[in-house]
């Protein structure tokens, strides 16, 4: 089988991933999918840094705030759809260039894992959320440890979502996590993926990107955007992205807006670190370092690989 040439662009938040992918975009004469979880929602633009009309510089691009906050998401919605996406591009001769921080968007795509479709509990999943609510996010911790150790191993012990649909899969269907990621890969990947990652050799000058992000979106109406997503009757979407939980303190009076702003910048500082430790597992990523290499540099060093790897 033929596979399907395929670029994506990964990395931490604020490394410079959308100005390459965009550009790489113009150089094939190609088309853009985004792998953002968040960015999918038409109210969060802002607060996920979704790439406004001049930034996407007339390249079209997929996947970006079509959903409303009322619509649930999935990492199996998004592989169909981006799947759809990849098929149409090639079929009219275009490479897709992927481009996104959501790493388990990026593998589950790329390495053409499967999910199953019936092991989803609605009331399971309200029942987990008050359980963490309640007694704090190391519950589910310690229910996933009892009966599959390696997912709870290599989920973040924070990241809500992922802990309780480990928990949901098992209880539901009675097989782990690990069970039926080993399954999902007995289909050999249809794509032909170069793959080129965004860091710094120096964190601090990713943490100053990071920080300037933030002031950047406080002035372009980022205050007015989080009131409206959290006051939305569907905002338990909003409490997963860094950009919105931060100023509920703020709005609901308890804090001042600088240390609502200081949270924001730390737990996305921290939120980059986490996006690091997922893509250094890759050995296929090609890294490129804008403070070695020079800003200058990025797009021709991108354009060799991108040639070394698929012509």
């Amino acid at each position: 089988m033929q596979q399907i040439p395929v670029i994506a662009v990964v990395g931490p938040t604020a490394s410079g991933k959308t100005a390459l992918a965009v550009e790489l975009a113009r150089w094939k004469q190609s088309e853009i999918i985004s792998a953002d979880s968040m960015q999918v929602y038409r109210q969060m633009s802002i607060g996920t840094a979704r790439p406004s009309p001049e930034e996407q510089q007339g390249v079209p691009h997929h996947l970006l705030g079509f959903l409303d906050l009322s619509e649930t998401f999935s990492v199996a919605d998004y592989v169909r759809l981006a799947r759809t996406c990849i098929l149409d591009l090639h079929k009219r001769g275009k490479i897709p260039v992927i481009v996104g921080g959501t790493g388990l968007y990026v593998r589950s795509l790329l390495e053409n894992l499967s999910f199953a479709e019936n092991d989803r509990d609605s009331k399971l999943r309200e029942e987990l959320t008050e359980k963490a609510r309640i007694h704090g996010e190391q519950a589910l911790v310690d229910e996933l440890s009892s009966f599959d150790p390696d997912s709870a191993a290599r989920i973040d012990p924070h990241n809500l979502p992922r802990l309780i649909r480990a928990i949901e899969i098992y209880r539901v269907t009675g097989r782990t996590m690990t069970q039926q990621l080993a399954d999902s890969r007995k289909h050999p990947s249809p794509y032909h993926v170069c793959m080129i990652g965004l860091n710094f050799s120096d964190r601090q000058i990713l943490y100053q990107r990071i920080n300037q992000r933030v002031d950047d979106m406080l002035q372009n109406g980022l205050l007015e955007e989080a009131r409206g997503v959290l006051a939305h009757p569907s905002a338990k979407t909003a409490w997963q992205a860094i950009g919105y939980k931060e100023f509920a303190p703020y709005f609901a009076g308890d804090v001042p807006l600088e240390e609502a702003v200081e949270t924001m910048k730390r737990e996305t500082r921290r939120y980059a670190k986490r996006q690091l430790t997922w893509f250094r597992r890759d050995p296929a990523i090609r890294w490129i370092y804008p403070d070695v290499c020079g800003q200058e540099n990025v797009l021709p060093t991108a354009m060799e690989i991108v040639w070394e790897m698929l012509g």
